[in-house]
């Protein structure tokens, strides 16, 4: 059975953010100059965003009866990269010759949580270790006739309408359906090393092994911060803001329900709730947009439990246009199987650029009251005025140990978040205290300066 390139379809699980837009268009570009030096035609590339309109089609599943009505015929895999995958395209093909195209198959570079962990429901708590789930960073594949019957399976029994927290465990999940359908197959060949490394020769798929930098960071004092906290966390928990990340902030301002001159913090006059956070939220909104702080393009809303670097975030913000609105964070989804919204989940802190804040205040959205989640009210708005929400993988809303090594050991993590049952400050000083990464960033920077 002869086997042609065009047998693979091509996602590249790609964002409407102009900066991921293009990252997107790079990877589509390189994928069709490599078909043209090996004088095959070209397979199909779809970028995700541009599929439908649908908020849902990043969570991938509810995108499978498309896929399936369009190329459940004529093709044997689908093929998911994200868009810092690089792929040497006569290799992977090599890869996929190997597997018979009849049968379903689940392919992916395997990851597996070590303990078991709140981002995936303390799922496998007896041997989290049993169950492997895709690093989509390395690309994955799902045959063809496995797209076919998951798209049966979602036709007979729509997805629920659920929280969508990892999504490559939770896509893993669904396909293994308690046994009943494939595990994940690893396929050594698709690998997260970085492209340069030498090992990299035997590998069908790498990692792009640059961190996001697009030009000079952004200054710190074009950041304002503003850290949530309430009375009973004074003593405890600012402290470590203040020995850890809060010495590289220039603008930062904390909120609480008690005014204490001595840390100091600011009373908003939002009594403060024990979940939900809405209206304290709401009313740091309108604070940035008011003549009381300076006037900044970017804003970061952290719990005073997150721990961040933010040399690194303003290195990865020199790739965002401040004039779009631009909402950036770990991107979690509400309902996504059947519409529902995404949304910037708040641990790992909340990226807004003073765009989206005004177009956020402008439209009217407001909290239902004032401990309604924050991050989960905010994602309505953004939805209902169809500014996206980007996510970057850099963001954490857990703690180091809850996410499986090896997807950290390709990171340069940006924050982490809990201090439950760590000591925060060795964490911050192990995962996100400056390094070679911001070290030469500075460098660079002060060289051009």
């Amino acid at each position: 059975m002869k086997y042609y390139l065009r047998d693979v379809v091509f996602v590249i699980q790609s964002q409407r953010n102009s900066f991921h837009v293009r990252q997107a268009e790079k990877l589509r570009k390189d994928l069709l100059l490599q078909t043209q030096a090996l004088q095959e035609s070209p397979p199909v590339i779809l970028l995700l965003h541009t599929l439908s309109d649908n908020e849902g089609d990043w969570s991938i599943l509810p995108l499978l009866p498309d896929l399936s009505s369009q190329f459940g015929k004529n093709s044997s895999w689908i093929m998911f990269l994200e868009e810092d995958t690089r792929v040497k395209l006569e290799k992977l093909h090599e890869v996929l010759k190997t597997f018979d195209r009849r049968k379903e198959w689940f392919l992916g570079k395997p990851l597996h949580d070590e303990e078991s962990t709140i981002i995936h429901h303390y799922a496998f708590s007896e041997n989290p270790a049993a169950f492997q789930y895709p690093d989509f960073s390395a690309g994955w594949a799902l045959s063809i006739p496995l797209v076919n019957r998951l798209t049966s399976k979602i036709e007979e029994e729509p997805l629920k309408s659920d929280f969508t927290i990892d999504l490559k465990h939770e896509v893993a999940l669904y396909i293994w359906e308690d046994g009943k359908g494939p595990r994940l197959k690893g396929v050594p060949e698709l690998c997260t090393i970085p492209e340069h490394n030498p090992r990299a020769q035997y590998c069908a798929t790498t990692v792009s092994s640059q961190s996001p930098l697009c030009g000079q960071p952004v200054k710190s004092d074009n950041i304002f911060i503003a850290v949530k906290t309430c009375k009973k966390f004074h003593s405890d928990r600012v402290p470590v803001v203040k020995k850890t990340w809060g010495k590289q902030a220039s603008l930062l301002e904390y909120y609480s329900d008690y005014a204490d001159p001595s840390i100091p913090t600011i009373n908003l006059g939002v009594p403060n709730t024990e979940r939900g956070h809405c209206g304290k939220t709401f009313a740091i909104l309108r604070r940035f947009l008011s003549s009381h702080v300076p006037n900044t393009d970017w804003l970061l809303i952290v719990d005073d439990d997150t721990l961040i670097s933010l040399p690194r975030l303003q290195a990865l913000l020199s790739c965002y246009d401040f004039s779009e609105p631009v909402c950036l964070g770990e991107r979690y989804g509400y309902g996504l199987g059947q519409g529902g919204y995404s949304y910037i989940t708040g641990g790992g802190g909340m990226v807004f650029s003073r765009e989206a804040v005004v177009q956020l205040l402008a439209s009217g959205c407001k909290c239902y009251s004032n401990d309604a989640p924050d991050d989960m009210v905010l994602g309505m708005c953004l939805n209902a005025l169809r500014v996206p929400v980007t996510h970057s993988p850099l963001f954490h809303q857990a703690r180091p140990e809850d996410y499986a090594k090896e997807f950290l050991a390709h990171q340069t993590p940006i924050s982490f978040h809990k201090h439950w049952n760590i000591d925060p400050i060795a964490v911050f000083n192990k995962w996100l205290k400056n390094d070679k990464h911001t070290e030469g960033l500075e460098k660079s920077t002060k060289d051009e300066l």
